[in-house]
């Protein structure tokens, strides 16, 4: 493996200046990319999906339980496959408790084409506790582009779409898909994704996960 260049400490601090300030560039960027997104149009989902998940059947409005915005992880676990992929296991290890989107007005579920029985005792073994629902029932899978026809046959995708809640009515805000998850999974980097940004419920002040009040 090929290691940096070594050099003095001024010589560090002037190349790491010169890096920062693309580095903030970028943070500019990003924050003028997000404000775009959050200006995104959004499609009324007219479709009366149903799921299954531990509770039995549920429908798209369910999975707010409740809140206002719903974070969709469309984890890969075509119905012939005995586990989940490791790719979207990565993903759902790295995100932590759930407590700091809730707060914010936001829920996150995992769906996958597997029947639940096959998603349980992954789900299981993994130790995960995000709510997680099977959608073999419906088209849900489909009509998201989380799985596409090709080659003769269906192949799953991994992304994160989100929705909107405006009392019995769910919008369509956002899809993201394969490459463009890199660098997702944070707290700030989820609620960016949103139609309301990070600040739903007005405020981002983190507490302890179980400091907030539900």
């Amino acid at each position: 493996m090929s290691l940096p260049e070594i050099v003095s400490r001024g010589q560090w601090r002037t190349a790491r200046e010169e890096l920062l300030r693309k580095e903030e560039a970028v943070g500019r960027a990003r924050e003028a990319l997000g404000a775009e997104r959050r200006r995104l149009p959004m499609v009324e989902v007219d479709a009366e999906y149903v799921f299954e998940g531990g509770d039995g059947k549920a429908t798209l409005l369910d999975l707010f339980e409740g809140r206002s915005q719903l974070v969709v992880h469309h984890f890969r676990f075509a119905p012939e496959w005995e586990t989940g992929c490791p790719c979207c296991s990565a993903f759902l290890d790295q995100l932590g408790h759930l407590a700091h989107l809730r707060a914010r007005n936001t829920s996150l579920a995992a769906v996958s084409r597997a029947p639940f029985t096959r998603i349980l005792p992954f789900k299981a073994r993994m130790g995960w506790v995000v709510p997680w629902y099977s959608s073999s029932p419906c088209d849900f899978n489909l009509d998201l582009e989380a799985t596409v026809e090709e080659g003769g046959g269906l192949v799953e995708r991994p992304g994160l779409s989100c929705f909107l809640r405006d009392h019995d009515r769910v919008f369509h805000t956002y899809s993201v898909y394969d490459d463009g998850l890199g660098g997702l999974g944070t707290l700030a980097g989820l609620l960016d994704l949103t139609a309301l940004g990070r600040s739903p419920s007005g405020s981002d002040r983190l507490r302890l996960h179980d400091e907030y009040e539900d």
